[in-house]
C-alpha cells in the first residue's frame, strides 16, 4: 500500500478502536487514560517495529482540506521522528475524526502541539495509539 493510497476494508483486528462516549460534549476527553488506536496498520508492521526503536516520535496529522472534508476522506496519520517525517502507520478510525480535528484545534497554541503516540505490540501486531487523554 503506497502513502496516497485511500484505506480499504479493514480486517476485523486492523479496524481502529476508540469511541466518541470517551468524550465530553465539547469532544474533550474525559479522562487522561483515553486512546485511540489507529486503523489500518497491518500494511505498515516493518515500518512501526523500525519506529518503535526510536526515542523521539511525534505524531503528525495534517488538516484535512475542503474536499477532504466534502468527500469524509480518511485522516492519515504519520509521525515525526528526530530525522524525518515517515510515510503513513495509520489513519484515524471513521466516526472519530472530530475528536482528533478538536483535539488539534486545542494544541494549536501550545509548545507540545502535538497528539502523544505509543506504539504497542497486541496479539503479535504493533498498533499504534494516539494518547488523546494527554490533549486535555
Amino acid at each position: 500500500m503506497s502513502d496516497s493510497a485511500a484505506p480499504g476494508v479493514y480486517s476485523k483486528t486492523d479496524r481502529g478502536a476508540g469511541k466518541l462516549a470517551d468524550y465530553r460534549y465539547d469532544l474533550v476527553p474525559r479522562n487522561g487514560k483515553v486512546t485511540i488506536t489507529l486503523a489500518g496498520s497491518d500494511a505498515f508492521q516493518d515500518e512501526l517495529a523500525e519506529l518503535a526503536k526510536e526515542e523521539t516520535l511525534q505524531s503528525f496529522i495534517a488538516p484535512r482540506t475542503i474536499e477532504e472534508e466534502r468527500t469524509d476522506a480518511p485522516m492519515p496519520v504519520r509521525f515525526f521522528t528526530g530525522r524525518r517525517m515517515t510515510g503513513i502507520v495509520g489513519w484515524v478510525p471513521s466516526g472519530l475524526e472530530p475528536a482528533v480535528i478538536e483535539a488539534l484545534a486545542r494544541l494549536e497554541g501550545r509548545t507540545d502541539n502535538r497528539i502523544p503516540i505509543e506504539i504497542v505490540k497486541r496479539k503479535g501486531k504493533l498498533r499504534v495509539n494516539l494518547l488523546m487523554g494527554a490533549t486535555r
